[in-house]
């Protein structure tokens, strides 16, 4: 094996470190915002599998290959499309009070995945490192800053919650997607159940379960995702720092 052969492969830029039009060539006919925009319409109206780099192009009005002058993958344009969305609303402003500032974040997070769906199904793991996203990013970290925790303690305490944001939305998007699909929204779709709910609660084999079926509120309140992310985002937070005071 020579030392060629044992080279690694060779890594093409990430598009935030490239220009968005070379020093040389025709003025480009279109821009990064441009081809966001337009994936991100197409997502928005028929979900991440419809978004190519041919549909996007034209919804453009050009070629597939005119496009390669641009992004070079598919991945590409979703972290065009991700950072464009992320630059819908910029951060919370910080208030002080680090609680209230997290509380405001996971709010407006949910709020981005509710307006564009597509978001869940994008990995979280990667994110989109472009400009608005690590206006976000820095503006989250910041919050807890004050609380001089070591690193990989912010990471897991800011992901905890963050954790439950994405996971919370997902369900409330595979909910609304079960109303369309079955024609019956959720409080229909629980009468349906009542004549089981009753075997299961007669039944006497499940009384912990047969107490919250007969005593919660929540199932069945109709603005029930509010009232559960906005119970789960502060019991996340009293338990993220239980030794620091809210204000500092």
């Amino acid at each position: 094996m020579t030392p060629a052969d044992d080279a690694p492969p060779q890594v093409r830029p990430l598009i935030w470190m490239r220009p968005e039009r070379g020093a040389r060539g025709p003025r480009p006919a279109h821009s990064r915002a441009d081809i966001a925009a337009a994936g991100i319409r197409l997502a928005d109206a028929e979900g991440i599998e419809a978004v190519s780099l041919r549909r996007v192009a034209g919804e453009l009005g050009t070629g597939t290959t005119t496009l390669y002058r641009y992004i070079a993958t598919k991945d590409e344009l979703f972290d065009l499309m991700i950072d464009s969305a992320m630059g819908e609303h910029e951060p919370p402003a910080p208030t002080g009070d680090w609680r209230a500032d997290l509380r405001a974040i996971a709010h407006a997070n949910r709020a981005l995945v509710l307006r564009h769906p597509w978001l869940a199904a994008l990995p979280a793991t990667r994110p989109a490192l472009g400009p608005n996203s690590l206006a976000w990013l820095e503006a989250t970290y910041a919050t807890v800053a004050p609380l001089g925790l070591a690193p990989d303690e912010v990471l897991a305490r800011v992901g905890t919650l963050l954790t439950f944001v994405r996971g919370h939305v997902i369900d409330e998007l595979a909910e609304q997607e079960a109303a369309r699909r079955s024609g019956m929204d959720m409080t229909r779709w629980l009468a349906t159940q009542a004549r089981y709910g009753e075997t299961i609660i007669g039944s006497g084999r499940y009384p912990n379960l047969s107490r919250l079926m007969l005593a919660a509120r929540t199932p069945h309140a109709d603005d029930r995702y509010e009232r559960i992310f906005r119970h789960g985002v502060n019991h996340i937070l009293a338990g993220l720092a239980p030794g620091h005071p809210a204000r500092h």
